[in-house]
């Protein structure tokens, strides 16, 4: 069995990533080795138009979200084009080679180290948007904001979920504050925020002394392996973002949705009772 692993405590040198989207080619920025994350490993494959990239996962299980441009991607002698929120989820243990299109591709790729092996599934973002249960308006304003599961309960695997938010003008998301680390640990990269657009993240444990108040843009990363992680954007644009999560305990802990609200809000539920469906 995987040894336990230490939660690490929340800090920006620790749980804040910038600038993840400037490299060209295969770059992973968060591993349990160099940031607070314990199970979740996360990088970017950002291809030139037509450009190849292969590469083995080994014990990883692997989730890659196609995030601007589209792409070929092949595991094994099976093949798949995903364009923009298109998901493959990829077991451990496998070949895969991205081909970009015309256009050139830019992907998400999470992983964690899993013991068993998964089916290989491919989640299409328009499936997903006429799903009730996976895509569904939480909150009201002003913390409502749109959500997208595409790597959760449609899909069997070992520790790994994926998924984007995107926000109203001005909002706040992930509220009221909640936390889960005592199943899941879980990161933020902030997606479709063209500039001068900006949020601010938060993760704290009290608010009173909150270890995290960070100023996030696109392409920044934010961890969360503890605590409460509310943001908000700034009026006039949105936070949106890419969330990842890893399971502390393999298939047992990836739960989405299972969630402990601050105790200020709890009487209002968490807003993410429509994932329970």
């Amino acid at each position: 069995m995987k040894a336990e692993l230490k939660l690490k405590e929340i800090s920006a040198e620790t749980c804040f990533i910038p600038q993840t989207d400037r490299h060209k080619g295969r770059n992973i920025s968060i591993t349990p080795e160099n940031s607070a994350s314990r199970n979740l490993h996360y990088g970017r494959i950002i291809l030139e138009s037509k450009e190849t990239f292969d590469f083995e996962n080994k014990t990883h299980e692997t989730g890659l979200i196609c995030l601007k441009g589209a792409a070929n991607v092949s595991v094994g002698d099976e093949n798949f084009d995903l364009s923009q929120y298109d998901a493959i989820y990829v077991p451990r243990d496998s070949k895969i080679s991205i081909e970009a299109n015309e256009n050139g591709c830019d992907f998400a790729e999470i992983s964690s180290e899993v013991e068993n092996k998964y089916p290989l599934q491919f989640v299409k973002f328009s499936e997903v948007r006429e799903n009730p249960a996976l895509h569904f308006i939480a909150g009201k304003p002003p913390t409502e904001r749109d959500l997208n599961m595409l790597l959760g309960k449609n899909v069997k695997a070992g520790r790994i979920m994926a998924g984007v938010t995107f926000s109203s003008d001005g909002n706040w998301t992930s509220f009221p504050p909640h936390e889960h680390h005592d199943m899941l640990e879980e990161a933020y990269l902030y997606i479709d925020m063209p500039a001068p657009q900006w949020g601010i993240q938060m993760v704290y444990t009290d608010l009173d002394k909150a270890e995290l108040v960070q100023v996030v843009r696109e392409g920044d990363v934010v961890i969360m392996p503890k605590g409460y992680h509310p943001n908000v954007a700034a009026p006039g644009g949105q936070i949106n973002f890419l969330w990842m999560m890893a399971a502390n305990r393999e298939v047992v802990d990836r739960q989405f949705g299972v969630v402990n609200v601050h105790p200020d809000y709890a009487s209002g539920g968490s807003g993410l009772e429509a994932s329970q469906k």
